[in-house]
């Protein structure tokens, strides 16, 4: 567990307050109040006003838990599952959160179906992970209602139902749940369980790109490109594939190349387009791969090496990208150069 930021000096008064409840708190844990015993812990837990000590962290959550204190079950529950203070223990981590989650405990009964979902610390029981998700979820807790969403769309431990998919990853949307939204958006996309409504998609995109999702920002450039759910606007695709480009997706990367290459949304630039796919290329992008054997091939961007361009064109080959197959069937074996005239205004 990380530690709390330390106290500084504009924090003294509460310092001191601290020091001087502590040994009241802990008089009052060791008269066995549950709430004390609690707070003691976290004390404990993080170093506020006590020694930094993760074993008496769980001794003290454990004596709360063991009252019923529902928030110790939970956090006791956390501290076997993550190893902190205790060993880890998979079986004793579902034990507590059931516990909690036996209480009403939302996010207790959304770790509880993730020990069901993924069969940690119990049998794994995709019903189970359902029924749990579905308690927290009707409590609000996004993550259960993203989990139940993923259950419906997916027919894990329910029938298979998009509608009812769509409306707990909405719920859970709704509280800015970035993976519950990208499904939202693809759905209206779709029209899988809502009406398609392309323009709606659009709008979910917008907020999640608004959020630095990369994935978010690349298909929001892909509808500015494409003309999909708002007018066409080259230079604002390329806005969006640089953001997604610039934190590492390789999509993004090859296609904000592909835009440098044939100067779409902005100036033809050789090099830019070299740049970004070799960017993409060196994350396994297969199509970068080929494009970027292409500029070594003809020199477009980077000096001509022919030796490098049969390199890159390998590398896509290998991964099952059959024009590079193909072109590496018409290369002489022993000299790098094609059995027939190749065009040299080849474009992606």
């Amino acid at each position: 567990m990380s530690q709390a930021p330390p106290i500084v000096s504009g924090d003294r008064a509460l310092r001191k307050e601290w020091a001087k409840d502590v040994a009241q708190l802990r008089k009052d844990a060791e008269a066995g109040s549950a709430h004390a015993q609690f707070v003691l812990a976290m004390r404990c837990s993080l170093g506020r006003a006590v020694p930094q000590d993760e074993a008496e962290a769980v001794e003290w959550y454990r004596k709360a838990a063991e009252q019923g204190y529902a928030e110790a079950q939970f956090i006791l529950g956390t501290c076997y599952r993550l190893g902190q203070g205790v060993p880890k223990d998979d079986a004793e981590a579902a034990r507590w959160y059931r516990k909690a989650a036996e209480q009403g405990y939302a996010a207790a009964q959304f770790l509880l179906g993730s020990c069901y979902g993924l069969g940690e610390g119990v049998p794994k029981d995709t019903a189970e992970a359902v029924t749990w998700f579905r308690k927290a979820a009707e409590q609000g807790y996004a993550a259960a209602q993203r989990n139940l969403g993923l259950c419906y769309a997916n027919g894990e431990g329910v029938q298979k139902d998009p509608a009812e998919a769509a409306k707990w990853y909405r719920k859970a949307a709704d509280q800015w749940s970035a993976a519950a939204a990208t499904y939202i958006g693809f759905s209206h996309a779709k029209g899988e369980g809502v009406p398609k409504d392309t323009a709606e998609a659009v709008t979910w995109l917008r907020k999640l790109a608004g959020q630095r999702l990369a994935e978010a920002q690349f298909n929001l450039g892909l509808c500015c490109f494409t003309g999909q759910g708002v007018p066409k606007d080259d230079a604002e695709a390329v806005g969006w594939y640089r953001k997604a480009a610039e934190q590492g997706l390789a999509s993004a990367q090859f296609s904000l190349g592909v835009c440098y290459h044939k100067g779409e949304g902005v100036p033809k630039d050789p090099v830019q387009a070299a740049m970004w796919y070799r960017n993409a290329a060196e994350q396994g992008h297969a199509q970068a791969q080929y494009m970027l054997g292409h500029c070594y091939a003809l020199g477009q961007g980077v000096p001509k090496d022919d030796a490098e361009a049969v390199r890159w064109y390998r590398k896509a080959a290998e991964q099952g990208y059959a024009e590079a197959q193909a072109l590496l069937g018409a290369l002489d074996p022993h000299h790098y150069f094609l059995r027939w005239p190749w065009p040299r205004d080849a474009k992606p």
